[in-house]
């Protein structure tokens, strides 16, 4: 790939800035936790695999900021870290889990020096995305075999390289049947109202030369009665037990249609992503952002002054809609209460 989402350069945080695409690839650097912290609320970074990483990697940052002369001064000042860290983006469950993996990456070293500790959970957040990177791998492989010779694939905002540290879920699934010489195309929903799949998903796949085609979100429907669309694969920021999935807003609506035209509705996600504490959708917490998302574009208005408004950032598609869930361990279908908990 032609970009780098995000990575360790120098003892910094070096990601592009999402919120500036596809017109201007900038990349900033971060050098301390709070930064990182806001980036991911600021939606510089975004996808539930990014988070993630972000978030190791921040606490990694916040571990060398922390001056502490006992271990117990330290421990207590990195659990501040991470609680900033956990109050990012509530959805996203590979958030927590990478923030959990630092937490015990940090205890198995308690008995070390402070720098060791640092030093550790510098390298534990350098694995979680070069680990990240493999499993996105292993996830295009598993669910190219499911997209047919010559297929138009519908997929809806951004799971790309974009939303991981790199390669991506469901775009993953769409570049592994694109190098297996399948010939397919792809078409993206546009994703209101940040507009990822106008603003990124495009800009990926047109810099990887695969066919896009950008449609609105109300365009979907039209179609699939049309007989355009082959299958629909998108990406997940939570899977509870029974398969319900959070993703991106609209991915319900697309999830749906898919039913009723009889289109195969694959989701892709890692391992990392299944929330097997919660029995089903309706207990995942779903983020609402700030009203100008809606009612601005760019700073620019788009609708009435004081308008009330509601912007939930995600929804819960139930697991009767999905046809299978894609993971680097494998591709589960059926009953997923059983298949999930397998993994």
């Amino acid at each position: 790939m032609s970009f780098r989402t995000i990575e360790w350069r120098d003892n910094a945080v070096i990601m592009i800035d999402q919120t500036r695409l596809p017109t201007e690839e900038r990349y900033i650097s971060y050098s301390d936790y709070a930064s990182v912290a806001e980036a991911i609320k600021g939606m510089v970074v975004r996808g539930a695999p990014a988070i993630g990483v972000a978030a190791a990697m921040g606490i990694a940052l916040g571990a060398r900021e922390i001056i502490a002369d006992t271990q117990e001064s330290f421990f207590r000042q990195l659990e501040n870290v991470c609680t900033v860290m956990a109050r990012t983006r509530p959805t996203a469950v590979n958030l927590f889990w990478a923030i959990e993996r630092m937490k015990h990456k940090a205890a198995s070293l308690k008995a070390q020096p402070l720098d060791a500790i640092r030093a550790g959970l510098q390298d534990e957040a350098i694995e979680i995305e070069q680990e990240d990177l493999r499993i996105c791998k292993a996830i295009g492989r598993n669910g190219a075999e499911l997209i047919p010779q010559g297929a138009t694939v519908l997929t809806h905002c951004n799971a790309g390289g974009l939303a991981t540290a790199g390669y991506g879920t469901a775009l993953g699934v769409i570049r592994a049947a694109h190098e297996a010489g399948k010939q397919i195309q792809v078409f993206a929903d546009e994703t209101r109202p940040w507009l990822q799949g106008a603003r990124l998903t495009t800009w990926e796949l047109m810099k990887d030369r695969i066919p896009v085609t950008l449609i609105c979100d109300n365009m979907a429907g039209f179609f699939m009665a049309r007989g355009e669309i082959t299958c629909c694969v998108v990406g997940a920021d939570r899977i509870a037990a029974n398969g319900d999935t959070a993703n991106k807003i609209g991915t319900f609506s697309v999830a749906v249609l898919a039913r009723e035209h009889g289109i195969p509705f694959y989701v892709a996600a890692p391992v990392s992503t299944l929330d097997l504490s919660l029995t089903d959708g309706s207990q995942i917490p779903i983020e609402e952002r700030p009203f100008t998302e809606v009612t601005h574009i760019r700073g620019l208005p788009i609708a009435p002054e004081g308008v009330q408004v509601r912007n939930p950032s995600f929804d819960v598609t139930p697991a009767r809609y999905i046809t299978a869930i894609i993971t680097e361990k494998g591709v589960v279908q059926g009953t997923y209460s059983q298949g999930l908990a397998a993994l």
